[in-house]
């Protein structure tokens, strides 16, 4: 083998390898990367299918209910709900009235199988696509 031909040929690996990590780098982040929606959109079929995605707004006044260590409560950014079963341990922050954000998949059944729980981190605190769809709803309420 030349010298030239060489080069190429390391030149070429070189360049497979680094296409190779990539693929697999994006390959990891996509499914790794879980989108945002509220109950509205949720509802209206923007959801992603079969993938595990969040959902943020509000935790309904009176929704909460325990029995052991899943709790069924629901999401609402006010003008329409989710409901949501969770097993495992809430966050300390987590109350009625209050934000949250909760990941997992909808279930064929309607209802959402939280895999995990985020509540809001102090009392004016939200996720601005949470406050965005309050406010949204709010504005259609007025209406």
């Amino acid at each position: 083998m030349k010298p030239r031909q060489k080069r190429i040929a390391l030149i070429a690996g070189g360049l497979a390898s680094i296409a190779l990590a990539a693929v697999l780098t994006l390959n990891a982040l996509d499914s790794n990367i879980a989108l945002y929606v509220t109950p509205t959109e949720v509802l209206a079929g923007k959801a992603p299918q079969g993938k595990a995605f969040r959902i943020g707004g509000l935790v309904k006044e009176g929704s909460i209910k325990r029995q052991d260590l899943t709790v069924r409560f629901i999401m609402t950014d006010t003008a329409k709900d989710i409901p949501v079963a969770y097993t495992g341990i809430l966050p300390d922050l987590f109350r009625e009235g209050k934000g949250a954000v909760v990941q997992g998949k909808l279930g064929s059944d309607g209802v959402f199988a939280a895999t995990e729980v985020l509540a809001k981190h102090d009392e004016n605190y939200m996720p601005p696509e949470a406050q965005h769809a309050v406010d949204q709803a709010k504005k259609g309420d007025a209406k």
